[in-house]
């Protein structure tokens, strides 16, 4: 029988944090975030369409003296047709997310009461977040009614972010209920009619790492932006207080200002703006560069991530004497960002963000709807905002003169700047808007509620393992690249199995070198990217850098007495600046007028130096922290992700991977390999090596181990 779609009855469901429909508690911990105010933003728009009859937001009652008596109201009104309703669950006082699993069963069953109280029952459920994912499925399975979901986060992804913070797995385990949550997301999926996201890459990137993962039942519906705060600029910001105080940094303040915002983060590639700016004299002319990357005091009480963005930058600056050039203000205010946009704007200025992967960009949709045209990594969310509203242009992160060219082309085309400054506004109206989410929410949910459009759901396969899978780790150079066809079979393999093998890469390479040399190949990005020989550790698909490891080799590391002590050996040539980095020293070496490894390593050990030295391909020489090197960081990816290294398939090309070969790995030599560096391990009876080259032998490789299948080790494999 359909159902009318008119009056529509939605439920929306957030059953932690602190939700209220005033003075949102944002930022207080990691229960108040952006999810709170998605969803009551969320309700509001809704109740403003026409066809809908009621709004009600459920979330969890509580009743603690530490917080605001506003939690403990049974109802609350947000509109004339959309309240809060809180639902009791377990203790009353407020409880992290990670403590509420045991109490939701009590929610599912007050909410039914709630229900059957008021003699209605939704047309739509639409969940929030894992815990309500596992309520709105339990409703929808009593109540008969389709239930819409939307994750804000993933267990999967959050899980590999906290083990590059440091944390153990039984530590996850033990503090995030990470089972408890993949498991209540792979329920959701699997009762879902829809899942909202707010980017196409969102949805392969993390939703494709899950059992019950089906494309068709994903949808994009980009978050609304309060177009109240984000408006053009009126005229009168140049005089403003906080503008006086940004051109108190610059020689030459009447000219139009490059912007960039956001996070002290190396992913953010705020550096390649500022060697972009720096490196161009037309860029210099033309504008001034300001930066606002967070608030500072100083800069050596800040982590150790944003200490060395910092450290760059102000080496960056230094090195083309940007002084007068840039503005970098330490200290700004929440609310004085929308100011920040439109004293830009205001200047015929224009909003970059360079990062190497943006998920999502919401600062460009704010710079649009303040009047500011854009230039952004072509990476990401970034392609969907321009292509939605021709209000700028999309660039290489990893390529400075892509940035330079960008810019250089909207600061000398003010048609072209009016243009897109123009369709950014209009833009962010069409399809950015509180309004326009709203109605593109509607468009969806529709049909659904008239059981008109449901989804068809295919036989699926449960993993009976969530974390121990297989994962097939590869050198770049030499390996990966060489044979361009192989290399499209190789990733096609990788995809087919994504969801059991991870995949991952290590290299020599410095993380912006490794990621545009796979670019230009059509790498996939990996689920592991092992840069710098060993000494750093990213992880998909936000490059988050394992912070953990960076300390761990810090141990002893001691990298101007490595220069000091080998700066008057021959033979010996330090490579640029961009292979060098904070925990690895390269060398050109010339066999001939160098002296042996044996020697280098000698000196260094007579200066009670604890260093890996790695040589690999005839030439190049890598000094690193004696706790680090591409075995060792893949150890200790194993061990945070609980792989047994009987089920690591390893192909390696040069020295500098022989210890991650040797051992329990399954390990592969290419052909074109055999004669090198790693020739010595043809007598190791566990080392593979292949008839063909390149990535047709890591084919090959795989295929001798029965790889994906029954694997053909030499021990036995830990269950």
């Amino acid at each position: 029988m359909t159902q009318a779609t008119e009056n529509l009855y939605i439920a929306l469901i957030s059953v932690h944090g602190l939700i209220r429909g005033h003075a949102l508690e944002l930022g207080d911990d990691a229960d108040t975030g952006g999810q709170t105010l998605y969803v009551v933003e969320l309700a509001r728009a809704l109740s403003s369409q026409s066809q809908i009859e009621q709004i009600d937001l459920f979330t969890r009652r509580i009743i603690d003296p530490s917080i605001s008596d506003d939690y403990a109201q049974r109802e609350e009104t947000l509109t004339e047709k959309s309240r809060i309703v809180r639902i009791e669950a377990g203790p009353e006082a407020y409880l992290p997310k990670e403590e509420l699993w045991d109490h939701l069963d009590a929610f599912i069953d007050n909410t039914m009461n709630h229900f059957a109280r008021c003699d209605k029952v939704p047309d739509i459920l639409h969940s929030h977040y894992a815990d309500a994912g596992y309520v709105g499925s339990r409703l929808s399975s009593l109540l008969g009614v389709p239930l819409i979901h939307t994750g804000h986060s993933l267990g999967r992804v959050k899980r590999h972010r906290l083990l590059a913070s440091g944390l153990s797995s039984k530590e996850v385990e033990e503090r995030y209920n990470m089972s408890r949550r993949i498991e209540a997301e792979e329920l959701t999926l699997a009762s879902a009619e829809r899942v909202i996201t707010s980017t196409y890459q969102e949805i392969e990137d993390q939703y494709g790492l899950y059992d019950h993962y089906q494309p068709e039942q994903m949808r994009v519906i980009p978050p609304g932006t309060n177009l109240l705060r984000f408006t053009p600029p009126l005229g009168n910001e140049r005089s403003d207080p906080l503008n006086i105080k940004l051109e108190h940094a610059l020689k030459t303040v009447n000219k139009p200002i490059i912007l960039a915002l956001s996070r002290p983060d190396k992913r953010k590639n705020i550096v390649a703006l500022v060697e972009a700016f720096g490196q161009s004299a037309t860029l210099q002319e033309l504008a001034n560069l300001v930066i606002i990357a967070g608030n500072r005091d100083d800069i050596d009480e800040l982590d150790e991530g944003a200490q060395e963005v910092f450290h760059e930058l102000l080496v960056a600056i230094d090195r083309h004497d940007l002084y007068g050039k840039v503005s970098m203000p330490k200290h700004h205010r929440h609310d004085q960002v929308s100011l920040f946009y439109q004293i830009t704007a205001a200047s015929g200025g224009i909003f970059v963000n360079p990062a190497l992967t943006e998920p999502f960009g919401l600062t460009l949709i704010e710079a649009a709807a303040s009047g500011l045209p854009i230039v952004a990594t072509e990476d990401g969310g970034p392609a969907d905002i321009i292509g939605n509203c021709n209000n700028g242009l999309l660039i290489d992160p990893l390529d400075i003169q892509s940035i330079t060219q960008a810019l250089i082309k909207l600061l000398k085309n003010k048609t072209l700047w009016r243009q897109y400054a123009k369709n950014g506004i209009n833009g962010v109206k069409t399809h950015y808007s509180w309004d326009a989410h709203a109605k593109n929410y509607l468009s969806l949910l529709t049909p659904i509620a008239a059981r008109s459009e449901l989804l068809e759901r295919k036989p699926l396969h449960r993993r009976p393992e969530i974390y121990r899978g297989r994962a097939i780790i590869s050198d770049l150079d030499q390996n990966l690249l060489g044979d361009a066809k192989a290399l499209k079979k190789l990733v096609a393999v990788l995809r087919k199995h994504r969801k059991s093998t991870k995949f991952g890469i290590a290299t020599g390479r410095r993380l912006d070198s490794a990621l545009k040399i796979m670019k230009q190949n059509g790498i996939p990005e990996p689920d592991i990217l092992i840069t710098s020989s060993g000494t750093e550790i990213y992880y998909a698909p936000k490059l988050n850098s394992d912070i953990n490891w960076r300390r761990h080799i810090d141990h002893h590391w001691t990298p101007y007495i490595v220069k000091q002590t080998l700066k008057d050996l021959p033979g010996m040539k330090l490579q640029p600046k961009t292979e060098q980095s904070r925990f690895k020293i390269s060398y050109y070496i010339n066999p001939e007028l160098a002296p042996q490894i044996e020697e280098i390593s000698k000196r260094l050990h007579q200066e009670e130096l604890s260093v890996n030295i790695q040589f690999s391909f005839g030439q190049f020489l890598d000094i690193t922290p004696i706790r680090a090197s591409k075995g060792m960081a893949l150890r200790y990816v194993a061990d945070r992700w609980q792989i047994p290294l009987e089920r690591i398939f390893v192909a390696g090309g040069s020295g500098s991977d022989e210890d991650m070969m040797r051992g329990n790995t399954l390990a592969a030599v290419v052909a074109n390999r055999h004669h090198e560096e790693l020739s010595q391990l043809m007598d190791i009876e566990k080392i593979y090596f292949a008839e063909h080259a390149f990535a047709e032998g890591i084919l090959e490789s795989l295929e001798y181990y029965d790889f994906f299948n029954t694997y053909k080790t030499y021990g036995p494999v830990p269950a």
